[in-house]
């Protein structure tokens, strides 16, 4: 694989510089070095989303007649990497990211018409209802029922772990619409509006004392027929290509690159304070490893984008991506706890939503107490070794 840039792709990185040096705010660059938690703060990243659909660039990997830019591999590479270096922060996912693709792909005309502006200028803010009080893991055995009355399902039940639940406007669910057969066979694919008469949503704060998860209670909620994606009790199949663009469908190199080099700094910073920091090199080390496996990574994601963006999608080699990325940041979120010391327990109180910490050196435990969780949301790292298994190694 050549690696090297053309002229062109350099003249292109130079114009994605300009650009970033002269619409990212400096507000938004310290939201997002202060954040603690998987997500940044829904105002900063949709005044950033703003900012990108103005210039035509907020959705890059969406076909050109729904809004994309019809750029190259190499160039949404060169964006990625220039944004993260900058300082920009991740666009929320859930809408433009998960949801948007399988309305691409098994919506109908209407459907995509109706939802899929309102998702990329941000009037629609999406979350994603899968996990159940019972079916995390085992997503197959999830039990919230849709039972067809006219031409609306009345759904009850609830969901669990729901990711800005209480910031968002809609939301995507599974839901069980027949019980007779295999559970992967009766499971379809709901659009609801969260504003819905009998939609309860109840915060679930986590150790760091973020309010980013909750759960969501569905009491006889009416959800008309219309708002179902694709056929009855197929959403198994949309459901594992929603899951393979969360699980491979970014560029999680750039951000943990982005991670490392705020890691380094915090050594630097401890070296200058404590010249006998680390004098037997056993941080160094452990830094240099995650440098190698990062550099892996980033192989890694260039061969799944030159498949994506040659018509495919992600594949199963996207749970290869899940389980390295979460391991390499959990690697730099244990180091930076073990550089900082007792100095990072200090976490003041934060404002409800999702937090903006005071400064980075805040945000480092909580940090790393929110990316625990990343062993198990998107699909737990032994479901990923599964996938792997048999999908890509044929065992």
């Amino acid at each position: 694989m050549n690696l090297n840039f053309s002229e062109e792709e350099l003249q292109f990185q130079r114009e994605v510089r300009q650009f970033l040096a002269e619409n990212l705010p400096a507000h938004i660059i310290e939201g997002t070095a202060n954040n603690g938690s998987v997500f940044v703060e829904k105002d900063i990243a949709l005044e950033w989303q703003a900012i990108l659909v103005k210039q035509g660039w907020a959705v890059p990997q969406w076909p050109v007649e729904h809004g994309g830019t019809d750029w190259t591999p190499a160039q949404k590479y060169i964006f990625s990497k220039e944004c993260y270096h900058a300082g920009a922060p991740m666009l929320i996912p859930l809408g433009l990211l998960m949801l948007a693709p399988v309305i691409m792909a098994f919506g109908s005309e209407q459907q995509k018409a109706e939802y899929l502006p309102k998702i990329l200028n941000g009037e629609h803010y999406w979350c994603q209802g899968y996990s159940e009080p019972g079916a995390g893991s085992d997503l197959a055995s999830l039990q919230l029922k849709a039972e067809p009355d006219g031409d609306h399902y009345v759904v009850n039940g609830s969901k669990i772990w729901t990711t800005h639940a209480h910031l968002a406007d809609h939301i995507f669910c599974l839901v069980r619409t027949d019980s007779s057969g295999k559970p992967q066979h009766g499971i379809s694919f709901l659009l609801i509006d969260m504003a819905t008469p009998g939609v309860t949503v109840e915060p679930i704060i986590t150790m760091a004392g973020d309010h980013e998860v909750n759960q969501v209670f569905f009491d006889n909620v009416r959800v008309p027929m219309a708002n179902r994606i694709g056929e009855e009790n197929k959403g198994w199949s949309y459901a594992k290509y929603l899951l393979e663009f969360e699980r491979g469908g970014g560029f999680s190199a750039h951000r943990i690159r982005h991670e490392l080099d705020s890691l380094r700094q915090l050594i630097s910073n401890a070296k200058n304070d404590n010249p006998a920091f680390d004098t037997h090199g056993d941080i160094d080390r452990k830094v240099a490893r995650v440098e190698i496996d990062l550099k892996a990574l980033e192989i890694t994601e260039l061969r799944i984008l030159s498949a994506v963006s040659g018509g495919g999608n992600p594949g199963p080699e996207s749970s290869i991506m899940k389980l390295s990325a979460t391991k390499l940041e959990q690697d730099i979120n244990e180091l930076s706890v073990d550089v900082l010391g007792y100095t990072g327990f200090i976490m003041n109180p934060v404002p409800e939503g999702n937090p903006v910490r005071a400064d980075y050196i805040s945000s480092v435990v909580p940090r790393y107490l929110n990316n625990r969780a990343a062993s198990i949301f998107g699909g737990s790292q032994e479901i990923q070794r599964n996938i792997i298994a048999k999908m890509v190694l044929g065992l």
